[in-house]
């Protein structure tokens, strides 16, 4: 479909639809959505617009930087405005207990690590008490933005004992795969997920907006013999995942 046949205002512009500027706005945001307007590239000049839709430049104007708000679209003086590069989306399942660097390398993209916290530090209540240790027990702490393909994801910060990681510069990608080569790496996990709106620390390392949405998760992993292997807490990105769980029914 061309822009001209999609923004064809016989198509979505209603008299009572509301101001016609936020329809405009709507309108464009789908041709984001379903592909019409593709990610990095330039949004047809104003004029343009206003030509096709029968709108007034100052009209399409407002939408343009409605959606520029919104961070749909860029706008660039002197050059135009254009479509946001999009968030990777991560479709991820709660069935399979991998690592972030697992989930990236099999779909392909790139993940990096910006360390926000890594050394050996006296045990938080919270944390002796996921890990089940005395109450002066130190752990290890790693604490790591995480990117996909060089856009934020993910914040983690893992907690474990220094029986399980001794020494947490050892981890420098993957710290399963660290806890793999001494025959460390947990078996089974348990998580609890719950939606939450980013303050400002976590949006600024996050590249959104504060209060934008996103998703807490608490994990906590064992070993077969049934101990405790990690204590991870992640603030991930709202729309950059999508947690898949493949349910049965239960037998009466």
């Amino acid at each position: 479909m061309t822009i001209v046949d999609f923004l064809d205002p016989g198509k979505w512009l209603r008299p009572n639809g509301g101001p016609r500027y936020v329809q405009l706005r709507q309108r464009l945001s789908e041709g984001v959505d379903q592909g019409v307007l593709k990610a990095g590239n330039s949004l047809p000049p104003e004029r343009e617009i206003a030509t096709i839709t029968d709108l007034s430049r100052v009209t399409v104007r407002k939408a343009i930087h409605a959606l520029a708000e919104d961070g749909i679209v860029i706008q660039k003086q002197g050059s135009g405005s254009f479509v946001a590069p999009g968030t990777p989306q991560i479709e991820q399942s709660l069935s399979r207990l991998t690592s972030f660097s697992e989930d990236m390398s099999r779909r392909g993209m790139a993940s990096t690590s910006v360390w926000l916290e890594r050394g050996v530090f006296m045990a938080s209540p919270d944390e002796v008490l996921a890990l089940a240790l005395s109450p002066d027990a130190s752990v290890s702490r790693i604490a790591r933005l995480r990117t996909a393909d060089g856009k934020p994801m993910a914040i983690e910060r893992a907690s474990l004992s220094t029986e399980m990681l001794p020494n947490p510069l050892l981890v420098e990608t993957s710290l399963y795969e660290v806890l793999g080569q001494a025959g460390l790496r947990p078996v089974r996990a348990l998580q609890k997920i719950s939606a939450i709106n980013l303050g400002d620390g976590n949006a600024a390392l996050l590249d959104v907006e504060p209060g934008k949405a996103g998703l807490r998760i608490e994990r906590t992993s064992y070993l077969a013999d049934g101990r405790t292997v990690e204590f991870t807490q992640s603030i991930y990105r709202g729309d950059a995942y999508n947690f898949v769980a493949e349910l049965r029914l239960a037998k009466e």
